[in-house]
C-alpha cells in the first residue's frame, strides 16, 4: 500500500472539527498531503485547525484550507488531475454531483451521504431504555444529524405506552439560545431546514398523523422548530420518505419482525440503525437484515476513531475511522520480481 497523492475534503457545517480531522487524519497518516473546502457556515473551525496544524510543526502546504463559495471552490478541486483522492460529507444530492465531478479524472472518491434512519422497537425491550434511546438519537444536535433516528418503529404491543412516555419526555425539552448550557434545542442552521420540517409536520398532519409539540404557541423565530412527536405516521407521508434533519420524531407501529425490516429496508439511504431488544437471537437477525452499514443495538451512541463510519446504498460509499479510514487515502501496489542478476 502506498499513499495515494494529494487529497481534498469538503466537509460540511454541523461537527465542523470532527468532519475535518477524521479526514484529514486518515490522510496525514497514509502520508497524503490534503486541501480542506469547510462549509461556509463554519470557516473558523477549519482555520482554527490550519493554524494548530502549523503550531505542531506540519510543513507548509501539507494540511491547507481554502475558504470560499463551495461552488465555485469545489470545480478546480474536481478538475485537478493532481488531487487523486477525495473525501465528502454532505447531502446525497451534492454527492452525486460531486462523484460525476469526479468522474474525469477518475479521483478515489469516498461520500458520508444522507440517512433516514429506522428505530426499532421491540416489545420484549425495558420501556424506558428505547424512550431514553429514543430521545438521544432523535434530538442530539436538535436534529441535525445524519445518524438522527427518522422512522421511529413500535411494535403494537407497547406503542401506547412508548407514544406517552416519549410525548412525556419531548415535553421536557428546554428550546432557547444555543450558547445557553441549559438549552436542549437550539435554532435550525438553515432557515430551508426549518421550512422542510414545517412542511413534513404540515403534510403528515393533514394525512391523519396525530401530533404534539414541547413548545405550542411559543413565540419563536423562523429558524426555531419546536421538538414535535407524530404519532400514527404512515408510509405515505414525507416524514416518513425523506429524511428530516430536524427535531421532529416520527413514530409507526408495526406487528411483526418480517414487516418492520421489509419497511426499514425500503428506502435507498443507509446509513444507520438502531434496534431495541432484550431478545440476542432476535437482535442479531435483525440487524443482520438491516441495510446500512452501521446498526446501533440498545444503545444511541456507536461512533468514535476505531469505529467504521460510513453507509450502503446512497447513503455513501467508503469508510471514515478505523484502519479501513486509512485504505481510502491509499492504493495498492503489487510487485512481481523475477531472477535478478548476481
Amino acid at each position: 500500500m502506498q499513499p495515494i497523492g494529494v487529497a481534498a475534503a469538503i466537509t460540511p457545517w454541523n461537527f465542523p472539527v470532527a468532519m475535518i480531522t477524521r479526514k484529514a487524519g486518515a490522510a496525514l497518516a497514509a502520508g497524503c498531503p490534503i486541501v480542506v473546502k469547510p462549509a461556509p457556515e463554519t470557516p473558523l473551525s477549519a482555520l482554527a485547525l490550519a493554524r494548530l496544524a502549523e503550531e505542531a510543526g506540519v510543513p507548509a502546504g501539507v494540511f491547507q484550507v481554502v475558504i470560499g463559495d463551495a461552488i465555485e471552490l469545489s470545480k478546480p478541486l474536481l478538475r485537478d488531475p493532481r488531487i487523486r483522492a477525495l473525501s465528502f460529507t454532505g447531502s446525497t444530492d451534492v454527492g452525486r454531483l460531486l462523484l460525476e465531478g469526479a468522474a474525469d479524472t477518475v479521483k478515489k472518491v469516498s461520500l458520508e451521504l444522507g440517512g433516514h434512519a429506522p428505530f426499532v422497537v421491540f416489545d420484549d425491550v425495558d420501556l424506558d431504555k428505547a424512550v431514553k434511546g429514543a430521545m438521544a438519537a432523535k434530538f442530539a444536535t436538535s436534529g441535525q444529524d445524519c445518524l438522527a433516528a427518522n422512522r421511529i418503529y413500535v411494535q403494537r404491543g407497547i406503542y401506547d405506552a412508548f407514544v406517552n412516555a416519549f410525548a412525556a419526555a419531548i415535553e421536557q425539552l428546554k428550546i432557547g439560545h444555543g450558547l445557553d448550557p441549559l438549552t436542549d434545542i437550539g435554532p435550525m442552521t438553515k432557515l430551508s431546514v426549518a421550512e422542510k420540517c414545517r412542511a413534513q409536520i404540515d403534510d403528515a398532519v393533514r394525512r391523519g398523523a396525530r401530533a404534539i409539540s414541547a413548545a405550542q404557541g411559543a413565540d419563536l423565530c423562523s429558524l426555531f422548530v419546536a421538538p414535535t412527536l407524530l404519532w400514527d405516521v404512515t408510509e405515505d407521508m414525507l416524514i416518513a420518505k425523506e429524511e428530516t434533519f430536524g427535531p421532529v420524531a416520527a413514530v409507526l407501529p408495526f406487528d411483526t419482525e418480517e414487516e418492520v425490516v421489509t419497511r426499514s429496508n425500503a428506502n435507498e439511504m443507509g446509513l444507520a440503525g438502531y434496534v431495541y431488544t432484550d431478545n440476542l437471537r432476535r437482535a442479531l437477525r435483525v440487524s443482520e437484515l438491516m441495510e446500512c452499514g452501521m446498526v446501533g443495538v440498545n444503545t444511541a451512541s456507536f461512533t468514535g476513531p476505531p469505529i467504521p463510519f460510513g453507509g450502503w446504498k446512497q447513503s455513501g460509499l467508503g469508510r471514515e475511522g478505523s484502519r479501513h479510514g486509512l485504505a481510502e487515502f491509499m492504493e495498492m501496489k503489487y510487485v512481481c520480481f523475477g531472477d535478478l542478476a548476481a
